[in-house]
Order: structure tokens, then C-alpha cells, then sequence
């Protein structure tokens, strides 16, 4: 079997699970060009623990982990099983990692596999951010998963390489601050030259562009997790409401 890809999606407001709008279009799509996976393995920003967790239940709950939103998102379930198996193989990968039984998919996964894989049919698990860990150990671990690729497992990351909703432009969703773009292309750049200490170093700065980590260290478990005989194609890119960065990239 030929490597599964890495996927990291900037998944934005929790609405896109309920849009359809030219980012959820191109998840869809997406789906169609890359190999069915055997099963989804999501680093999502909205699980944050102490210590690595490995999700370990045959039939996720969905997590609706906002507030504020229409009654219709709330009424979103994404009832997709979950990979026991892999799951326990996922945590003998990642070292001192646990299983948890008692979290679900939060809508980091499930806004976006909504649109992926509508029919729930491909089962999903996720693993959690420590909050303990530098950047340098994130992607330690995603390195740690790559071996999954082999079996058929799509790892999907999903965050945002720019993420700060305390100075967002609600009046033009679609105008672009230049520090968000600016940040979005070293990111790029980065990614293209596989400069790991670059992707690190930006991951540890408390800047506009991130104020706080957690949207921003799931790239990291991409990036782990691919190689540099990888195809890097950015299937989305594009910008929202001025900070946030909605780039999704591709390791094929």
C-alpha cells in the first residue's frame, strides 16, 4: 500500500460545517483526488490536555465544544465509529501517551469531515495536544505517527496558521491584514524549504499571528508526519474576517 497523505486544514468558524462556500466545496473535492482512507486520525486545536491522549471509543460522540452559535450547529451529529484497533496501536506510537475513553470528536474534526466524508462511513479518531510540550516534541510526535500512513490512516491536522479572534473584522469577512499575510507566507515558505527550526521558532512566539499556540501546533504534527519525498500542494488557500489564515496544505 502507498503512503496515505498528510492533511492540514485551517478550519476557521464552526459555521463552515453548516456553508457551503468555495472553502467546504474544495473539502469535498479533495476527498475525491486523494485515496480512501482506512481510518482518520485528527490533531485538532480544540483538545488540549495534559499529557499525549489517544481517543478510545467505538462510537465517538460529537462534541459541540462553542457556544453562541444557531441551534441548527448544535443539532450537527457526526456518528462515525471509531478505530480501536488503530487506536491502541496509535498510543503504543506516541510514548507516555494514554487512551481516553471519554472525549469524542470535537468540531475541529467533525466540521471539517463533514464535508469530507459526508456519510460518516470511514471510522475516526483523534489525538490530543499536550499542553506540556514545545514545539520541537510536537513534531517529535507527529513523527511518531507516520508510520500510521503506511496502514492507510489519513492524518488530518486541523487549526489555523493564523489564528487571533480578538481583533477580527467582522464588517469585511474577507479582508486580509498584512501581518496575517505576511506571517501565512514565512509559514509557506517554511513548509516548502522543510525548515523545521523556522516552524518552531514562530510556533513559540506570542504574536498577533499567534497569540496563543494550540491552532497553530497541529501543522507541527503534519509536518512530522511527512517526509521530504512528499508532494506539498496547498488545496485552500485564502483569508477570513482579517486574522485568520485559512490555508490548508497537502503532503502527497
Amino acid at each position: 500500500m502507498s503512503l496515505m497523505p498528510v492533511l492540514f486544514v485551517g478550519h476557521g468558524s464552526p459555521m463552515n460545517a453548516l456553508d457551503t462556500n468555495a472553502f467546504t466545496a474544495g473539502l469535498h473535492e479533495l476527498a475525491k483526488k486523494i485515496p480512501k482512507p482506512q481510518a482518520i486520525l485528527c490533531v485538532s486545536a480544540h483538545w488540549e490536555t495534559q499529557g499525549t491522549q489517544v481517543l478510545y471509543h467505538a462510537a465517538p460522540p460529537t462534541i459541540h465544544d462553542f457556544y453562541g452559535f444557531p441551534k441548527e450547529l448544535f443539532d450537527v451529529q457526526y456518528p462515525v465509529r471509531g478505530p480501536l484497533s488503530i487506536a491502541h496501536e496509535t498510543q503504543k506510537l506516541l510514548p507516555g501517551s494514554a487512551l481516553n475513553e471519554k472525549w469524542g470528536l470535537d468540531h475541529g474534526a467533525w466540521s471539517v469531515l463533514v464535508h469530507m466524508y459526508p456519510h460518516a462511513d470511514i471510522p475516526a479518531f483523534q489525538v490530543s495536544l499536550d499542553v506540556a510540550k514545545t514545539p520541537e516534541q510536537h513534531v517529535e510526535a507527529g513523527r511518531h505517527l507516520r508510520a500510521l500512513r503506511e496502514k492507510g490512516v489519513l492524518i488530518l491536522g486541523s487549526g489555523n496558521i493564523v489564528h487571533n479572534l480578538k481583533v477580527l473584522n467582522w464588517r469585511e469577512p474577507q479582508a486580509v491584514y498584512e501581518w496575517t499575510k505576511d506571517f501565512d507566507l514565512t509559514v509557506k515558505k517554511a513548509l516548502e524549504e522543510r525548515d523545521e527550526k523556522t516552524l518552531e521558532r514562530l510556533a513559540a512566539e506570542t504574536s498577533l499571528a499567534v497569540p496563543t499556540p494550540e491552532h497553530y501546533w497541529p501543522l507541527l504534527y503534519c509536518f512530522g508526519a511527512s517526509q521530504g519525498s512528499d508532494r506539498i500542494s496547498y488545496p485552500y488557500e485564502g483569508y477570513e474576517m482579517g486574522s485568520l489564515s485559512m490555508r490548508s496544505v497537502l503532503w502527497s
